[in-house]
């Protein structure tokens, strides 16, 4: 805050002339300077003297000299100015061209099937050095890595699959639905599968994380059912081979289930009524938000969910 309401009627151009007259000590040289009149510049200093109670300037043989207020306060004003330009210049974008990145993060395979691959050829056309670590998601989210840098981001299924943290920011990247895969041969004749028809069938599980259950699961339980799991998988590609010549069912999400099964081999049917579908979420600390490798980063990977959804 203000120390005065004087001060309020100050504006950037008051600042300039202050400078200007304590480097040039003429008001005719300050006029040509800043391309204003000398009346413009009087009138500058009369705000001026007015608001900080001080002469500031004494007209003299040899110009404009400053007080001992005016020599003190010289330096404040460069740097009030100083941080003007730098709030209107903002921050320094990052150019991965510059030097290379290694970034590290930590998601589900839904991530590394989908979007990862758009995003290593994006940065691969663009002739970027960028390397990718990717991290297996466990049971939770990875919460101390991602405040302490190891992680730069962390992607994970949403809403409310994890514990939420106040002091992570959380942006949802896509949302996709749940289909049944059936080998071709095995495939029911209903386009959309009952819930009777859907706990009737054995299914695979592949794991996203770490977990004995999923959303699946916890949507039969409050159906209060539940299904027959012959396999777990650690894939989706191990998944729909453990189906092949059986009559086994695999849900998978619409997006995976488009981009690796071969109509050939497989056939897909609805999922029953009720399913809930799912987001993908995006979630990096508060103090790598100002990060602005980070915020590239962060910009890459909506763009490559974008691409990926118009293709």
């Amino acid at each position: 805050m203000l120390n005065s309401n004087a001060l309020r009627k100050l504006d950037m151009q008051d600042l300039m002339v202050f400078v200007a007259v304590y480097e040039q000590n003429s008001v005719t040289g300050v006029s040509e300077a800043l391309c204003v009149s000398q009346s413009t510049v009087s009138y500058c200093l009369k705000k001026l003297r007015s608001s900080f109670e001080d002469e500031l300037f004494i007209n003299t043989r040899t110009g404009m000299h400053p007080t001992y207020k005016a020599g003190s306060m010289y330096p404040h004003m460069l740097k009030i100015l100083e941080s003007i330009n730098l709030c209107h210049a903002g921050a320094p974008t990052f150019d991965p061209a510059l030097q290379p990145a290694t970034y590290n993060i930590c998601a589900p395979e839904y991530f590394e099937q989908l979007i990862l691959p758009r995003l290593l050829k994006n940065f691969a056309c663009a002739g970027l050095p960028v390397m990718v670590n990717m991290h297996k998601f466990e049971a939770d989210i990875p919460a101390e890595a991602l405040r302490d840098g190891s992680l730069d981001l962390v992607i994970g299924f949403g809403p409310n699959f994890h514990r939420s943290h106040r002091d992570f920011n959380t942006q949802t990247l896509l949302k996709d639905e749940l289909v049944c895969v059936f080998d071709k041969r095995a495939a029911p004749l209903e386009p959309r599968l009952s819930l009777q028809t859907f706990v009737e069938h054995r299914h695979v599980f592949p794991t996203p994380w770490t977990s004995t259950t999923n959303m699946v699961d916890g949507w039969l339980a409050r159906q209060a059912r539940q299904r027959q799991i012959v396999a777990r998988a650690n894939s989706y590609s191990a998944a729909l081979k453990m189906i092949i010549g059986t009559d086994f069912v695999l849900t998978l999400p619409r997006r995976i289930q488009q981009l690796l099964t071969n109509d050939a081999v497989f056939d897909h049917r609805e999922a029953p009524n009720g399913l809930p579908g799912f987001t993908l979420d995006m979630q990096w600390s508060q103090h790598a938000d100002q990060d602005n490798a980070n915020t590239w980063l962060r910009e890459q990977v909506i763009k490559a969910c974008a691409e990926t959804q118009t293709t």
